[in-house]
């Protein structure tokens, strides 16, 4: 049961108890009247008559009445005490007494009221006319010699008693009934009353007066008393329905809220208060939805109600509007009893229900504009594919959280970048690459702790925002648990995908805000990529602090077009004789303004840019030309060239490659394409293909920087490489670290066993170039040899060779005639082919040139 039922079966008990209280107080004194009356009984006809015309009065009195409904209790200001009191001065106090008790029964009958309205009509006059009685007794009844201004001074205080003991009886139970506060009900039309009152009281003095000057003048009383009674019945129906309008306005004005649910609270409490109904019931079809309660509140709020208690009359009304152009539910008004609405109730009932339709229309239309506000806020602050906060939110947060006073622990932000992501949309379609996206989505956001904030930036760029870290070392900690939740492959569409990432880490910095601490995660970012790490944390020293990437990246077309992008040539040597056996184009960017750039500050722009095609062959072509040019000069060197893995995603990338051999009149096998280890997505059946048409058709193929990628072992069993290149950090490291000196002994070991030439790049002194030797490294290039030169630099100092031997630029490790065991060598100038290292003494003699 509901707190606002309990409510009402407490009010209900204690109606009832305070209802037989009177009664049985009335009880008593109609038996001590009784047995008065026994004493002294009607002595002649007269007394009788008297008797009988005291009863008809109180009955009359009784039925002629004004009505006030309350909820399924109708309430009315009768006449009683007037006869009461009139009657105090023409009879004996107990003849008074069960005149009273006997007239109201009769009238209770006429009007056929139920029987605790019975019980509690005669219990109040009884009692009524015992007091009135009892003070006039006080005050020396009888009165028959007594002169008129006296008698009206004893009269006014008799009915003054007997209008405040019907008062003090009748406004209690009016307030129980209700379900208002007695104070409340006291100041209720508290002027009506007091009139009622006075006029009531002057009708008396003037009855009593007509009857001492003249008993037959009594005729023209009833005329009077009817006319006194229907102008103050008018009275207070002009007065109800005044009220009745006001607080419809006032009920109307309560509704014009936004939330449905406070206006269907104040549709139910209002309009229970309004009609005076024991409950009300709103049921709104779209919700499905049924709210119910009364003036003590909302009782029942749910798709299913429970069975109501007040079930005595319901009045249903449907929710419209005025126009009846919507059907939105229906308004039902419960009474406990049977209850009929008057006119004006019935007008007042669908004035209401007309501006609840409007009221429920209006919430609901500002419900869907707050629904599609949210969704608009949300979709300014989140990325629509993959539910993340984007670049705005985070900047917002961030910004906050930086500003704040209150910002606990070390701020960090981690920005993650999918290496070669391109390759997934060119090849697998834009879809396949949105399902990428939503499940590195999916894995940052199951990695990140809970107070951290993960963003996609756009594109396959994200970013992580580390609040309330204990100290700064923690944020390379949590980098970690990020980017390894990115380690295991995707599953996309039954294909296994391995996507590989690169992290930048920056703390908060002391001022420049959340833009600044953007920057240097995006300089780390590009710092992990250029080392091959999987992580770097921001240091200054790496920080060129510059916007001449943005600048140049706007740059890419035009130097396209007017071939600004160069090639510099860096020489590969046999170690033991000095020969030059093949040189490595690298691209540069000879800008107009900035003078000669470096490929690490424009490469990673061109890769995401839709210019590698173009770039690609720019480089290739002049690699071609120059290897044309060596060739026809008596030099027959290979160049090698280093391909984009985006490139070899496309399957006419060996079609244009061979087509460019052909326009430039060479061999293939005097092209090396240089392959970055770290190559995304080489399971890929496209890179398989494209790599076997282009070795099928005599294009050399080399692993660049072997031994710093994530999976060289596996990488290598798929792709069928010529050539092994050992970076250069490795080549450096290798007189100070024994790890280091393991690493180029296994990779030598692993070339030999696969019948691969091994190339050292970093050389740049001649211990290292020795010790290379030594340990069966047939080449090696680096700045011990040259550094880039110009095609036709290189060609000037091949010309002049090292100690006047052409094609050399360094002098051999052995003099001419000497027994040497002889490594595994890359074909050169003299057309040599790879091989493993001979298991005979060989004699060298000194390198010829063609």
């Amino acid at each position: 049961m509901s707190n606002t039922n309990g409510r009402r079966v407490g009010t209900d008990r204690h109606l009832v108890a305070l209802v037989g209280l009177i009664v049985v107080a009335a009880s008593a004194v109609t038996v001590s009247a009784t047995v008065l009356l026994g004493r002294q009984p009607p002595a002649s006809i007269r007394d009788v008559a008297t008797l009988l015309t005291l009863i008809f009065m109180i009955a009359v009195g009784g039925v002629v009445k004004t009505s006030v409904r309350i909820r399924s209790t109708t309430l009315s200001v009768a006449w009683v005490e007037t006869a009461v009191v009139i009657g105090v001065v023409i009879a004996p106090g107990p003849w008074v007494i069960v005149s009273t008790g006997m007239g109201v029964a009769a009238a209770s009958a006429i009007l056929r009221l139920p029987a605790i309205k019975t019980a509690f009509g005669i219990g109040k006059h009884v009692l009524v006319a015992g007091g009135a009685v009892a003070v006039a007794t006080i005050l020396g009844w009888p009165w028959s010699a007594m002169p008129i201004t006296d008698l009206v001074v004893r009269l006014g205080i008799v009915y003054l008693v007997a209008a405040f003991l019907d008062e003090a009886m009748a406004i209690p139970v009016i307030a129980l009934a209700t379900g208002t506060p007695v104070r409340r009900q006291f100041r209720s039309n508290w002027d009506l009353r007091v009139v009622g009152v006075v006029v009531r009281f002057v009708v008396t003095v003037c009855t009593l007066l007509i009857l001492r000057a003249d008993p037959r003048l009594l005729l023209a009383v009833p005329p009077l008393v009817l006319s006194l009674h229907l102008a103050y019945s008018t009275r207070i129906r002009a007065r109800t329905e005044q009220q009745a309008w006001q607080r419809l306005a006032q009920t109307t004005d309560a509704l014009n809220v936004v939330g449905l649910d406070q206006v269907l609270a104040t549709a139910v409490t209002q309009a229970a208060e309004l009609f005076s109904a024991d409950e009300v019931e709103v049921e709104l079809h779209e919700n499905d939805r049924t709210v119910r309660g009364g003036t003590g509140g909302i009782a029942y709020d749910g798709a299913t109600p429970e069975p109501s208690t007040a079930d005595g009359t319901i009045i249903p009304v449907a929710l419209e509007g005025h126009d009846h152009s919507v059907n939105l539910g229906v308004l039902r008004l419960r009474f406990a009893g049977p209850v009929e609405l008057s006119e004006r109730e019935r007008y007042t009932l669908r004035t209401f229900a007309s501006a609840l339709c409007t009221a429920v229309r209006n919430a609901q239309a500002y419900a869907e504009l707050a629904r599609i506000a949210e969704e608009h806020a949300y979709a300014a602050t989140h990325d629509a594919l993959t539910g993340l906060s984007n670049r705005r939110h985070l900047l917002d947060e961030g910004t906050e959280q930086l500003t704040g006073r209150h910002a606990d622990g070390v701020t960090a932000l981690v920005l993650i970048d999918l290496n070669h992501f391109k390759e997934v949309n060119d090849t697998l379609g834009h879809g396949a690459g949105d399902r990428v996206l939503m499940q590195v989505a999916d894995r940052l956001r199951g990695a990140a702790s809970p107070g951290d904030l993960v963003a996609r930036l756009g594109g396959d760029e994200f970013a992580v925002l580390l609040r309330g870290l204990p100290a700064p070392a923690v944020a390379a900690h949590r980098a970690d648990t990020l980017l390894a939740a990115l380690h295991e492959p995707l599953d996309l569409d039954g294909m296994r995908i391995s996507v590989e990432a690169s992290g930048g880490i920056a703390v908060a910095p002391a001022s420049g805000g959340m833009a600044e601490l953007l920057r240097r995660a995006d300089v780390a970012m590009y710092q992990a990529k250029r080392s091959g790490r999987r992580t770097a944390t921001y240091a200054p020293t790496h920080d060129t602090a510059d916007l001449g990437r943005l600048t140049l990246g706007g740059e890419l077309p035009r130097a396209v077009a007017d071939h600004e992008f160069t090639v510099n040539f860096q020489p590969i040597v046999d170690l033991g004789s000095g020969e030059v056996i093949g040189a490595e184009a690298l691209a540069r960017w000879h800008h107009p303004t900035h003078g000669m750039i470096d490929p690490l500050r424009f490469i990673e722009a061109v890769e995401r840019s839709g210019l590698l095609p173009a770039f690609a062959e720019a480089i290739l072509d002049q690699a071609l030309i120059a290897a044309g040019t060596w060739r026809d000069a008596g030099f027959d060197l290979p160049v090698s060239v280093n391909v984009s893995p985006r490139s070899l995603l496309d399957a006419r990338f060996p079609g244009a490659v061979l087509a460019r051999l052909r326009a430039h009149d060479l061999p293939p096998d005097r092209l090396v394409l240089e392959l970055t280890e770290t190559l995304t997505l080489s399971q890929l059946d496209v890179v398989d293909r494209v790599l076997s048409q282009l070795r099928d058709s005599g294009v050399q193929l080399a692993l660049d920087d072997f031994g710093t990628g994530y999976s060289s072992l596996s990488l290598l069993s798929r792709i069928p490489v010529h050539e092994l290149k050992i970076d250069r950090s490795f080549v450096i490291a290798m007189e100070s670290s024994a790890e280091a000196a393991a690493v180029i002994r296994s990779t030598l070991d692993l070339g030999r066993s696969l019948d691969l030439t091994v190339v050292a790049e970093g050389v740049e002194s001649e211990p290292q170039r020795r010790a290379l030797w030594e340990l069966g490294c047939a080449a090696g290039q680096g700045h011990l040899f040259a550094r880039p030169l110009p095609a036709g630099t290189l060609l000037a100092a091949l010309q002049r060779g090292a100690g006047g031997r052409p094609g050399t630029l360094a002098p051999p490790l052995h003099d001419a005639g000497a027994v040497i065991r002889l490594p595994g060598r890359r074909s050169g100038g003299r057309g040599r082919t790879a091989a493993a290292e001979p298991t005979a003494a060989q004699t060298v003699n000194e390198p010829s040139h063609h």
